[in-house]
């Protein structure tokens, strides 16, 4: 322990250093992972939105409507 303190006994601000120590170590991780992700997420985009046009374009080109105007 920081303080001389008898053993048992916990100060509050052996709490306040765990919890700040604890969350740094959290931020950290998350910071690390963060652009990985993110780059993962970008590149997933990319491919669904190609696949929903080339789904899209063959759909449009299967189902081709012929519109027929007379005049009366």
């Amino acid at each position: 322990m920081s303080t001389q303190q008898m053993p048992g006994k916990i100060s509050e601000q052996d709490l306040k250093n765990k919890l700040q120590a604890f969350q740094n170590g959290v931020q950290g991780k998350v910071d690390d992972k963060k652009t990985t992700l993110l780059s993962a997420g970008g590149t997933a985009l990319v491919v669904l939105l190609i696949l929903f046009f080339v789904l899209g374009k063959r759909s449009g080109k299967k189902k081709t409507t012929l519109v027929e105007i007379r005049r009366v």
